[in-house]
């Protein structure tokens, strides 16, 4: 558009210098002459408007030129402050808001189908899949085992384990442990019954081998840890899983109470986050872990990301109570952030200006505006014309 301005331009001089070496030869030849004179004076007074905006004409210094080079500053403060008074004040966001259903904007974008999706844009599952495994770096798995291994070294677990225990007893959740354990402590007494037998007959003296009592002693001693193990895995009462859970509710007392034996199981802890192998396990668990999901997200139908972000969206949509109170909650937060961080928003944007060079500003504002810049010129060579053939009309009635 530039172009075709600047040609239009010297078309009219072109006009102009050739009526006036043809006056005389045609009655409109007056008519022409005054058209491209005053088009001339339109075209050179735009021109040189639309370029004092950016730079000086010709280059030289004349006052109140290059005005968006010399103003930048205060352009960039002005659209800031334009930005904060007009979008950026949380009376205004609120206003903005009123009737704008953000829940069921949000509902429709969970609960949309991929198929509907353009471009897969709306499908979260390949892309969550896709930044997990952009993950994969063994910097990031060296991160996330220091991070793990210092919030595990910060936090006490001793409280934590005593409620577990407690939890546990309350529960009867301890019970398959002991029936599982009474279970190996028999298999145990069947399987090594030869030993125990050999280990008593050893420490027999030989006048007893020779009664058979080492024998007899051997299955008197088996048979009535079997007896034992037997009537405890039968009696959910009985008194040695009485003692097993008093010892249990001990032990988790002690957890809360006692500085020493908080002490034990914190350096358990310890001694078992310094183990390289621990590290190496982190690691490797952090790897398993995003490769599994990440997997999971891009099978097909294996997204369950998508398939539970689709029910909460579902969910939203059928209940107008949860909608409203999400639409509520919604707009306080927007209008929250407008207050919070308006004047942080104005700032970025007044220094974002600032710490362009003029050239940079020139270039970006003409860039956005210089096609309409153009438009003007032609316009005022055009319009100028226009007035010009009516100033010769007037003249000629006058005359």
């Amino acid at each position: 558009m530039r172009l075709l301005a600047t040609l239009l331009l010297l078309a009219m001089a072109l006009l102009f210098a050739a009526t006036m070496l043809m006056h005389g030869a045609h009655p409109a030849v007056p008519w022409l002459g005054a058209f491209a004179e005053a088009a001339m004076v339109g075209g050179l007074a735009d021109w040189f408007a639309v370029t004092a905006l950016f730079r000086h004409p010709l280059g030289l210094p004349i006052p109140h030129t290059a005005i968006i080079p010399r103003q930048k500053d205060q352009l960039g403060e002005a659209l800031a402050q334009f930005l904060k008074d007009n979008f950026l004040k949380p009376q205004v966001v609120a206003r903005r808001l009123d009737e704008a259903d953000l829940a069921g904007v949000l509902a429709g974008w969970l609960s949309a189908p991929p198929a509907t999706a353009k471009g897969n844009r709306r499908r979260l599952g390949p892309l969550v899949a896709q930044l997990l495994e952009g993950l994969d770096d063994p910097a990031i798995g060296q991160l996330v085992a220091d991070v793990a291994r210092e919030r595990l070294g910060s936090m006490k677990i001793s409280p934590l384990v005593a409620d577990a225990v407690d939890t546990m007893v309350t529960r009867g959740r301890h019970e398959p442990l002991v029936d599982a354990a009474i279970d190996w402590g028999l298999a145990t007494l069947n399987d090594e019954g030869p030993v125990i037998r050999s280990m008593v007959t050893e420490r027999t003296n030989w006048l007893l081998r020779l009664a058979g009592a080492d024998e007899s002693m051997s299955d008197s001693m088996i048979g009535a840890v079997q007896r034992l193990l037997v009537d405890m895995r039968q009696d959910p009462r009985h008194p040695v899983r009485q003692r097993i859970i008093e010892a249990l509710k001990t032990w988790a007392f002690d957890l809360r109470h006692f500085p020493e034996t908080q002490a034990r199981v914190e350096s358990y802890k310890s001694d078992l986050l310094a183990n390289p192998k621990m590290a190496s396990w982190m690691q490797d668990l952090w790897g398993a872990a995003r490769g599994a999901l990440a997997n999971s997200l891009t099978q097909p139908g294996g997204n369950r990301l998508g398939g539970a972000l689709a029910a909460v969206g579902n969910r939203i949509e059928a209940d107008t109570g949860l909608k409203a109170a999400l639409n509520s909650s919604l707009r306080r937060a927007v209008a929250g952030l407008a207050k919070t961080h308006g004047d942080a928003i104005v700032t970025l944007v007044s220094d974002t200006v600032r710490s362009w060079d003029a050239d940079t500003v020139t270039e970006k504002v003409e860039q956005a505006v210089g096609r309409d810049l153009q438009f003007i010129r032609i316009n005022g060579t055009l319009i100028g014309g226009c007035i010009g053939l009516g100033i010769h009309a007037i003249t000629l009635a006058a005359q």
